[in-house]
């Protein structure tokens, strides 16, 4: 059966790295034999440019009737004037929310040939591989009222709404649980049950799912704690689980122990496994068409992609042993290479292609 695919290059350097990606995905589809239709659309700023929108309804469609979605990043400074409804991030908010992506996957894994590049000591990050998952369309990036008003005394104030039912919390929590089991087996919550209500009820439900997955370690850290930690001992986390403003925080936190967000994936994922996969930098206009930008995590996030919703898992592994190999190589961008000779975006896909190609 072909498997298609919706791919979103967005903005800034989103069609770069996207372009680097997709030779990933035609190699294996020559080489393999990976049965794929790939078909692009506009989205984000790029959507808005065309359509007047930043997820056009032909774009939607697209993402509907897929199998899955690899985007590259969106925004950029030239649509931060626009009425807040049609900036590029609406976008991806509204096509999180309308395809139902709760789960968001995001690791943090330190390749070792990149010890070096992290910015705490390598015997503090060697070894690294922890796994976020963040709940992705609740919270108080959803909810309302929100808004901004005028008070009585004639000053402004901004207001947003930070609500998550059981049904979101144990959905999430599930999803954590299932992962956890398939790893080391212990999961940490992260909220912020001493001040927050809401969080309150996050760990209740927390609690109350992690019944039904006795074989799995449950333990609960406040938020402000988390963060310390993950820069004190990040070595001591496997599974993460929690909130979305928590976990948009936490993991670009993560990120930087890893040597560079550039070198992570991200899969957001439907109760079914229907995904949208993406690197979790952004679209950093500062470097757009510069040719410098990594493509390793928009590389990775194929891999996830296959993984995750396309049941290829082999093919996955080819591609992350091909990262590993071309790292092994001593490619690397300028975000990796620690004062060294760096590659361009386009180099550094060409190499992980060639990896690839040596696979037997």
């Amino acid at each position: 059966m072909t498997n298609k695919i919706a791919i979103l290059p967005g903005d800034g350097i989103g069609p770069e790295i996207i372009a680097e990606a997709v030779k990933t995905l035609e190699c294996l589809k020559q080489k393999f034999g990976f049965d794929a239709e790939l078909e692009s659309a506009t989205f984000g700023g790029a959507g808005y440019d065309e359509f007047g929108h930043p997820l056009p309804d032909s774009t939607l469609a697209l993402c509907k009737e897929s199998d899955a979605i690899l985007l590259g990043s969106v925004g950029g400074p030239k649509y931060d004037q626009l009425e807040r409804d049609l900036r590029p991030e609406r976008g991806l908010l509204g096509l999180r929310s309308k395809l139902e992506l709760f789960s968001n996957l995001r690791p943090a894994i330190l390749y070792p040939q990149l010890a070096s590049a992290s910015s705490l000591k390598a015997e503090i990050v060697s070894g690294l591989d922890i796994m976020i998952v963040r709940e992705l369309t609740g919270g108080i990036y959803f909810g309302q009222p929100r808004g901004i008003r005028e008070l009585d005394d004639g000053q402004r104030q901004g207001f947003n709404t930070l609500v998550y039912s059981e049904n979101e919390i144990e959905r999430i929590a599930r999803s954590a649980f299932d992962i956890a089991m398939v790893r080391n087996k212990q999961l940490c919550s992260i909220d912020k049950a001493n001040v927050l209500e809401v969080s309150e009820l996050w760990r209740e439900v927390v609690i109350r799912v992690g019944q039904d997955y006795p074989e799995v370690e449950l333990s609960h850290m406040y938020v402000d704690n988390a963060a310390m930690q993950l820069v004190r001992d990040p070595k001591q986390f496997d599974v993460m689980v929690t909130t979305n403003l928590f976990g948009d925080i936490l993991s670009d936190t993560a990120a930087m122990l890893t040597g560079s967000i550039g070198m992570l994936p991200s899969a957001s994922l439907d109760k079914n496994g229907k995904g949208m996969y993406e690197p979790i930098h952004g679209s950093a206009p500062d470097i757009a068409g510069k040719g410098i930008a990594n493509p390793l995590a928009t590389i990775l996030s194929v891999a996830m992609l296959l993984r995750y919703s396309l049941n290829q898992s082999e093919l996955a592994n080819h591609i992350e042993s091909a990262v590993g190999n071309v790292l092994n190589q001593g490619f690397r961008t300028a975000d990796i290479a620690d004062g060294g000779n760096s590659v361009s975006t386009v180099e550094m896909g060409d190499a992980v292609v060639a990896a690839l190609g040596a696979i037997s």
